[in-house]
C-alpha cells in the first residue's frame, strides 16, 4: 500500500493509446507483452527523455526483457499463489479503483467546475419558499406546490418581478429578489442554487430547486468577470440607528470628510486610524482583512473594489453602520488551477455537492449497463419485515433464497445476498430503526447495498474500459513478484549464505578497496584544566612510557584528571593525525578545548601498514558485491531457461 499515492499520481499524465497498442511486442515464453504496455512503462520511467529514439528504446527494452525474465521465474516458483501477496494485491486494487472512480470522475470534475465558475460572478435574483429544517411532509409539500404553481406562471408569461411579492426571503423581497453577485464555490447546502446561477442563461429562469432553507427559482440577470478577493482597511464614524439622528448624523459625516481632507494632505493613514470607531480594527491599522463580494454591505463591497490599485483610498461614503474611508491593502485575483486545487479538493469533499456528483456517478453507470430491478422480489421482502428488523435479533432466512433482486451488466443479485448484508449491518439498522419506521430503514439499506454492488461491477470492468488502469495493476503485480523473487533468488542468499559468500570473498579480497591504506593507532589524552600545571610533565612522560604507565602516575583516586582513549585512522581520515609526522611516539601540540578547557594532546603508538580486510571488515561491501555477482548469474540461467523472441517490424514501428 505504500506505493499507492505515489501510483495515483500517475493518473492524470497517462497518455492516451493508439490502436497499435495491442500488437505483441515481445514473448517470454508463452507470456506476451504488448505495444501499450512497454509504452506506458517506458514513458513513466523516463518522462521527458521518452524520446523513441533507436538508442533509448532499444536500452529500455534490453532492461524490460530482463525484468520479464524475473517475473517469469516467479510465477514457475508459485509466488503468485501466496495468499498475503495476493490479499496485498487486492486491497491495493480496492482502493485504486475506489479512487480512480471517484476521484477520476467525481473529484476531478467538481474541482474544474468549481474553479471555471470561480472565473466569473453571477447576478442573480430568486422567488423562494422557506421550508425550516423541521418541516413536516405535508408542510414541504404546500411549499412545493406553491413554488410550481410560480414556476407555471412563468412559464404561461407572467414577469418575474410581478411574482417576486409571493417570494418568503425578505431580505431579497424589497430588491425585487436580488441578491446580488455571487461567486463559486457557496456555502455548503447551496450547490444546486450555485448550479443556477451558472447555468441559467441571462434573462432567463431557471425550474425550481431546492436547498438547505427552501424551493427556489432563480433568474439570471448577467455575469462579469470574478473580482476575487481584496485586503482593505477602514476608517469608521458610526450614525445613529436607522439614521434617527440628523444632528448626530450631520457631525459624523463632518468628522470622516475632515479626515479625508487630511490625508488629501499628505497625512498618514496609521495616524489617523486611531480616529475610527471601529474599535475591533483600530488595532490592525484598520484591516477588516482579505474577503470577496457577498460578505460585507454592497456599498462596502463596491468602494473596496473599485479601488485601482495597492495603497489607495476612497472618498468617504456611507453604509448601514456609518461613514467609511477605505484603503486597498492588497488585491488577490484568481491564481492557477495548480495553486488553487488542493484548496478547492479539501472544500468540496466536505462539501455536500460530493455526495451529489457520487450519486451522479451511481446512476451513470446503472444506466449504462442496464440495471434492472424486480420490485415484485424487493417489495415482498420488504412487506414481510417486522419491528424486530430494526432490532439485534433480526436474523436472515436460514433458507436462502435465491430470487434475483436486480442485474446489472452480466451480474444477478439475488435476496440472500441482501439479507446477509442487512444482518451485517445490524448496527446501523438499529440506529436508523430508532424511527421505528422498518420501510425507510429497509429502503435506506437496500440502497446502499445497491449503491455497493453497482461500484463494485464498474471496479470489475476498470481493466477492459481503462487500459492505463489493466497495466497500473499488473505493474504493481509484477513489482510485488518481482520483490519476491528478487528476495529470494539473491538478498537471502547473500544474506544467509555464510560459505558462498566467504568463498566469494576470497576471490575479491586482492582488490584494493578490500585493502586498508597506512594506519596509525593513536591515544587521545585529555587533561582537566584544574590540573593544567601538570600538561607538560604528563607530555613529557607519554613520549618515553606508555598509556598504562602515565595513567598509573596521573590518574589517581585522590585527583583522576586524566582520561585517555584510544583510535586508529586511515590515512586521509583526521586532519590533524594526518598532519604529524608518521611515526611511533610522534606527539601533536596541545589545544585547549572552546568547549570546556580541557588540555588535549595526540600520541602516535604505532603505524600499521597496507593490508588486506577481513571479510568481517568489509562485509557490507562484500555482500552488495556478492548480490551483484548473484544476480548477474541469476539473469544467465533465466536467460537459458526461458526463451525470448522479439517483434522486429513492430520494434520497428516504435522507434522515431
Amino acid at each position: 500500500m505504500k506505493y499507492l499515492s505515489l501510483v495515483l499520481l500517475l493518473i492524470a499524465s497517462l497518455n492516451l493509446f493508439a490502436q497499435a497498442d495491442d500488437e505483441v511486442l515481445f514473448t517470454v515464453e508463452d507470456s506476451p507483452v504488448l505495444v501499450g504496455e512497454f509504452k506506458y512503462i517506458y514513458e513513466k520511467t523516463n518522462q521527458d527523455n521518452a524520446d523513441y529514439s533507436k538508442e533509448s528504446v532499444e536500452e529500455y527494452l534490453d532492461l524490460y526483457k530482463k525484468f520479464k525474465l524475473k517475473v517469469e521465474r516467479a510465477k514457475d516458483i508459485k509466488l503468485d499463489t501466496i495468499q498475503a501477496l495476493k490479499k496485498e494485491l487486492a486491497g491495493y486494487r480496492k482502493q485504486l479503483a475506489n479512487s480512480y472512480l471517484i476521484d477520476k470522475e467525481v473529484t476531478e470534475r467538481l474541482i474544474e467546475e468549481a474553479y471555471n465558475r470561480k472565473k466569473l460572478d453571477i447576478n442573480v435574483s430568486h422567488i423562494m419558499m422557506s421550508v425550516p429544517k423541521d418541516s413536516s411532509p405535508q408542510d414541504t409539500l404546500v411549499k412545493y406546490n406553491k413554488i410550481m404553481d410560480i414556476y407555471n406562471q412563468l412559464k404561461a408569461g407572467k414577469k418575474f418581478e410581478d411574482l417576486v411579492s409571493m417570494s418568503e426571503d425578505p431580505s431579497s423581497k424589497e430588491k425585487n429578489g436580488n441578491i446580488g453577485f455571487l461567486t463559486a464555490m457557496l456555502p455548503n447546502g447551496f450547490y444546486e442554487l450555485e448550479n443556477a446561477a451558472y447555468n441559467t442563461p441571462p434573462n432567463s429562469f431557471s425550474k425550481p430547486f431546492r436547498t438547505r432553507v427552501g424551493y427556489h427559482i432563480v433568474k439570471s440577470l448577467g455575469k462579469r468577470p470574478a473580482r476575487g478577493s481584496i485586503e482593505a482597511a477602514h476608517i469608521l464614524i458610526r450614525t445613529s440607528e436607522y439614521n434617527a439622528d440628523p444632528v448626530k448624523d450631520a457631525e459624523s459625516e463632518k468628522k470622516i470628510r475632515e479626515i479625508y481632507d487630511e490625508l488629501k494632505a499628505g497625512a498618514k493613514w496609521d495616524d489617523l486610524v486611531s480616529k475610527s470607531e471601529d474599535q475591533t480594527t483600530n488595532a490592525k491599522g484598520g484591516s477588516v482583512g482579505k474577503f470577496g463580494i457577498g460578505r460585507f454591505d454592497s456599498v462596502f463591497e463596491e468602494a473596496a473594489f473599485s479601488l485601482a490599485n495597492d495603497g489607495d483610498f476612497s472618498e468617504p461614503f456611507q453604509s448601514k453602520a456609518g461613514w467609511h474611508i477605505l484603503k486597498r491593502i492588497k488585491k488577490f485575483p484568481l491564481k492557477s488551477y495548480d495553486e488553487e486545487r488542493g484548496q478547492l479538493q479539501n472544500r468540496i469533499k466536505k462539501d455536500a455537492r460530493y455526495e451529489v456528483a457520487q450519486e451522479a456517478m451511481i446512476n451513470r453507470i446503472r444506466r449504462e449497463n442496464n440495471f434492472t430491478q424486480y420490485d415484485n422480489v424487493v417489495n415482498n421482502l420488504r412487506n414481510s419485515l417486522n419491528d424486530e428488523f430494526t432490532t439485534y435479533k433480526w436474523k436472515a432466512n436460514p433458507k436462502p433464497s435465491n430470487k434475483v433482486l436486480f442485474t446489472i451488466g452480466d451480474e444477478s443479485h439475488i435476496q440472500s445476498e441482501l439479507e446477509a448484508f442487512l444482518e451485517q449491518s445490524s448496527r446501523k439498522r438499529q440506529r436508523l430503526g430508532r424511527n421505528g419506521d422498518v420501510k425507510a430503514t429497509f429502503n435506506a439499506l437496500y440502497d446502499e447495498f445497491v449503491r455497493v454492488k453497482t461500484l463494485a461491477y464498474e471496479e470489475s470492468q476498470l481493466e477492459n474500459k481503462f487500459p492505463e488502469f489493466k497495466y497500473l495493476m499488473n505493474e504493481y503485480q509484477e513489482g510485488i513478484l518481482l520483490f519476491e523473487a528478487t528476495k529470494t533468488e539473491i538478498w537471502d542468499r547473500a544474506s544467509q549464505d555464510s560459505v558462498g559468500l566467504a568463498q566469494y570473498y576470497e576471490k575479491i579480497k586482492n582488490n584494493d578497496k578490500y585493502k586498508w591504506k597506512d594506519r596509525a593507532e593513536v591515544s587521545f589524552y585529555t587533561l582537566n584544566p584544574a590540573s593544567k600545571d601538570q600538561i607538560k610533565a604528563i607530555r613529557k612522560m607519554a613520549t618515553k612510557k606508555s598509556t598504562a604507565d602515565v595513567l598509573a602516575r596521573y590518574n589517581n583516586e585522590k585527583v583522576k584528571p586524566l582520561k585517555v582513549r584510544r583510535d586508529t585512522y586511515e590515512k586521509g581520515k583526521n586532519k590533524i593525525v594526518d598532519a604529524m609526522k608518521w611515526s611511533p611516539g610522534s606527539l601533536s601540540e596541545i589545544e585547549i578545548s572552546t568547549q570546556d578547557n580541557s588540555l588535549n594532546f595526540i600520541k602516535i603508538e604505532k603505524i600499521i601498514p597496507v593490508t588486506g580486510k577481513t571479510l568481517s571488515e568489509a562485509r557490507g561491501y562484500a555482500v552488495a558485491e556478492y548480490q551483484d555477482y548473484l544476480e548477474r548469474n541469476w539473469l544467465e540461467e533465466l536467460k537459458s531457461s526461458y526463451k525470448i523472441e522479439v517483434n522486429q517490424k513492430v520494434l520497428d514501428k516504435l522507434i522515431k
